[in-house]
């Protein structure tokens, strides 16, 4: 080495090597990249050094916390734990704000840890009778604590539990307690299952220390800031007497977690119906009475001194001390869970009201609900629930239908909340449905977040169903019609439309308008009751109201008769009808359609048969030459009374309503095939044999098929029952002047003779006012052509004397229209 040192240095170089060589290390190593250690992305050591000072735990100052860290044990995360813990922190939960639902899960459960063993040890609870969870939040540290009073940790515990992931402190209580445990114990209130979540404390925080003191044990302080953690005794002794405090080290990101109304809504919305009572320390402002002081009294009584006359006082207040009203700031620990989750109770065993109050708190409506149903369901799975149906519907409940978030189903696990996003739980249709769900034994995902996509789920959904139809179906019938399908009929059409496995039970639950009565409407069980005996079809007629259904030419027989027909006057009406193929063995007939039958004897039978023979020069003369490409065919009608025809879809094309329906969507562009081909399809024209304009065009068609007249009273025939029958004109400029001629005939007015002209208007003479604004806007006019001439001009001299700049020639316009003649 000496050598090669030699022949790379000069002399004087090499001398002074030589000279510090004996204080040379020879078996030094070069040192890694500094870049790559955690000391070369560190700024300032002081900075560091202020924020660990910073840190304080209640009863240590910095200088023993400093030396709490020298004294204390180090434990370094295996590497494998390592990414496992980045897996947790940055990629396990979806929401940050579940840290607190997780941390208080994990005090429910050492609670009932210690409830647990105070059953068969009486001595369990002496360090702290009381079983409560508290939570502090400390902005000017950035600090917040979790205390429960559970069951706390000793030293082991700490490092066993708290420094291996998915190390589940209560499954391996409950295995053991499961082994221990009497028949008549249950442990099923205990909520952790994987062991993770404890860590997600680090998506808030920098730093996590836990103190906790267990009954076998002295109490110890645990700190970890997720790459390593450390544990020591605690030198402060006892001063939980049992339990853990957990307090987080918010990072600077998180610090909006330390507000306490962010604090107060969390607990609400997952914890609120833990068992154990949860309190935070809040303040509220208060107005308390405080006595004067004797400076203030003595000002007050100079004051008094200088007012011209004084209130004399009497004699019994002359003894009380004086006092006035201040503001005041309490701090105190608020109650954040006064709800009980009364679906763990038995239904027998909770009164009405107690159903009410908890509807109001839940839900945050000002109204009681119309009908609830609280069960235990038990099975393939097994979970308790309560569910309402609300007074009225929630504003807004068709927007964005199907694709809207429906927060209104609750699910818990071990009344821990998990989520509201029940689009998989339950049918759109029942969207208006509040409740709460409630199971042991849900499959979650490791993040207690969302539910795995299981076969349960379906059992689930089928169950809710279920019993949310039962609940419907049991409310009384005057509140049912009066109320409920007020609120709610859509829902339960939209229902028989899209719950094919549900649509005999929603079928009975439908309720329509009815020729039978005014004002009340009927469920197709009573219509079915009423119906006439040898009646095999339920009729219903569609339209826009109940005017214009019952003013309809199809139903004018039927009412003579004494049939009841139903009135569809909601755009998914006829879709309802249309996806229940029958009722209790009885098909639908719409009165629109072909296929309207009544039951007749021989001779009605013969008498009709003669009058088509006698009416087929007609029906025949429509088909083949009038109507020719407008019907499919021409016939005698036996639901027309009054009217003289009507326009008959077939069975199945759409009727006049589904038509207007259909071409009012939104995404109709008239490109759709199957579409056009309903829209497309011809009709058949019926008409009235007893109508006496039917009887006059049959005689002047048998006696001259060419009759022009005939012809055109068969078109406007049509266009008439086509407006009647609900459908729209192809033509209705057409439509008009048809009319307008047949006025004309029947008003003996020429048919060529044109509308009388329109004559024409004089000029009216300007005012002076007008006059002189028109004289100078044309004197404007002039001006501006002479200034556009000027500039022509100036253009045309410079191009032709090759000068620069306009300004440099000199004009005199004195003769401006003389001078452009001669240029």
């Amino acid at each position: 080495r000496a050598l090669t040192v030699s022949l790379l240095l000069p002399p004087p170089l090499l001398a002074s090597v030589q000279a510090n060589d004996k204080d040379v290390d020879v078996d030094a190593t070069v040192d890694e990249d500094l870049g790559k250690s955690r000391d070369g992305s560190r700024t300032d050591d002081e900075v560091v050094q202020r924020e660990e000072e910073a840190i304080q735990l209640d009863g240590l100052n910095a200088a023993q916390i400093k030396e709490l860290r020298e004294k204390s044990e180090k434990h370094v995360f295996q590497a494998e734990v390592n990414r496992m813990m980045k897996l947790i922190i940055n990629s396990l939960y979806k929401n940050k704000e579940i840290f607190l639902r997780e941390l208080i899960s994990n005090a429910s459960d050492a609670l009932d840890k210690i409830r647990l063993l105070s059953l068969t040890n009486d001595d369990a609870l002496d360090g702290n009778e009381e079983l409560t969870i508290k939570i502090k939040s400390d902005k000017e540290k950035n600090m917040m604590h979790i205390t429960d009073t559970g069951i706390g940790m000793t030293k082991e515990d700490l490092v066993k539990n708290l420094g291996t992931i998915a190390k589940s402190g209560t499954s391996e209580f409950l295995n053991k307690m499961t082994e221990m445990q009497s028949d008549d114990q249950s442990t099923s209130e205990l909520i952790g299952q994987f062991g993770v979540g404890f860590y997600s404390a680090f998506l808030v925080a920098d730093k996590v220390i836990v103190t906790s003191k267990h009954n076998n044990g002295t109490q110890h302080i645990w700190e970890s800031d997720s790459n390593e953690f450390s544990v020591t005794e605690d030198p402060r002794g006892n001063t939980l007497g049992r339990g853990t405090t957990i307090t987080l080290v918010m990072k600077e990101e998180a610090s909006d977690y330390l507000e306490l109304e962010t604090i107060k809504n969390l607990v609400r919305k997952y914890s609120q119906f833990i068992n154990f009572p949860i309190y935070v320390w809040s303040s509220k402002t208060e107005t308390v009475e405080e006595p004067i002081e004797e400076d203030d009294a003595e000002a007050e009584k100079k004051e008094g001194t200088d007012e011209e006359a004084e209130v004399e006082e009497e004699e019994e207040d002359k003894d009380k001390p004086k006092t006035k009203k201040v503001e005041k700031t309490v701090w105190d620990w608020e109650l954040m869970n006064d709800i009980k989750p009364i679906w763990q109770r038995p239904a027998k065993e909770v009164e009405e009201d107690e159903y009410k109050a908890f509807y109001k708190t839940f839900s945050r409506d000002s109204e009681d609900p119309m009908s609830h149903i609280h069960f235990t369901a038990e099975g393939e799975v097994t979970f308790k629930s309560i569910l309402f149906v609300p007074s009225t519907a929630p504003r807004g409940l068709f927007d964005e239908y199907g694709s809207k978030k429906n927060d209104f189903i609750k699910l818990f696990v071990r009344r821990v909340f998990i989520t509201d996003d029940f689009h998989d739980m339950m049918p759109k249709y029942l969207n208006f449905i509040k409740g709460v769900v409630d199971s042991d034994d849900l499959p979650l995902n490791v993040s207690r977040e969302t539910l795995q996509q299981h076969k349960l789920l379906k059992v689930i959904r089928k169950k809710l169903v279920r019993k949310t139809l039962d609940m419907i179906k049991k409310i009384a019938e005057e509140s049912y019609n009066e109320k409920f399908w007020k609120e709610f009929g859509t829902n339960i059409k939209l229902g028989v439309i899209e719950d094919h496995s549900n649509r005999t039970r929603l079928a009975k639950l439908l309720r329509f308008q009815t020729s039978h009565s005014d004002s009340d409407v009927s469920s197709l069980e009573q219509y079915v009751e009423r119906m006439k005996e040898k009646q095999d079809k339920i009729f219903f007629m569609a339209g826009t109201s109940r005017k214009e259904a019952e003013a309809s030419p199809f139903v004018e027989q039927l009412l003579k008769k004494g049939y009841e027909v139903i009135y569809l006057t909601e755009p998914v009406d006829e879709y309802c009808i249309q996806a229940l193929p029958e009722f209790d063995g009885k098909r639908f007939q719409n009165v629109a359609k072909e296929g309207v039958k009544f039951d007749e004897s021989d001779k009605t039978k013969e008498k009709r048969e003669a009058l088509e023979k006698e009416y087929e020069p007609l029906t025949n003369w429509m088909k083949d030459k009038s109507l020719k490409d407008k019907v499919e065919k021409a016939v005698l009608s036996q639901r027309l009374t009054d009217s003289p025809c009507a326009l008959v879809a077939s069975q199945y094309g759409w009727s006049g309503n589904m038509e207007r329906i259909m071409k009012a969507q939104a995404y109709q562009t008239g490109k759709d095939i199957s579409t056009n081909y309903y829209a497309s399809q011809k009709k058949t024209f019926e008409i009235n044999p007893r109508h006496p304009l039917i009887k006059e065009m049959l005689r002047r068609v048998k006696e001259n098929p060419e009759d022009e007249t005939a012809s055109d009273l068969a078109v406007v025939l049509f266009e008439t029952a086509t407006l009647r029958s609900g459908y729209q004109l192809g033509d209705t400029k057409a439509y008009g002047d048809r009319i307008e001629r047949m006025l004309r005939l029947s008003m003996n007015v020429d048919l060529t003779e044109k509308v009388e002209e329109e004559p024409e208007e004089e000029p009216e003479e300007p005012t002076e006012e007008e006059a002189l604004e028109e004289e100078e806007v044309k004197e404007e006019e002039e001006e501006d052509e002479e200034t556009v001439s000027l500039l022509n001009l100036q253009q045309f001299w410079c191009s032709v004397l090759d000068v620069k700049y306009a300004s440099e020639l000199i004009f005199f316009p004195s003769s401006l229209a003389d001078f452009n003649r001669e240029r």
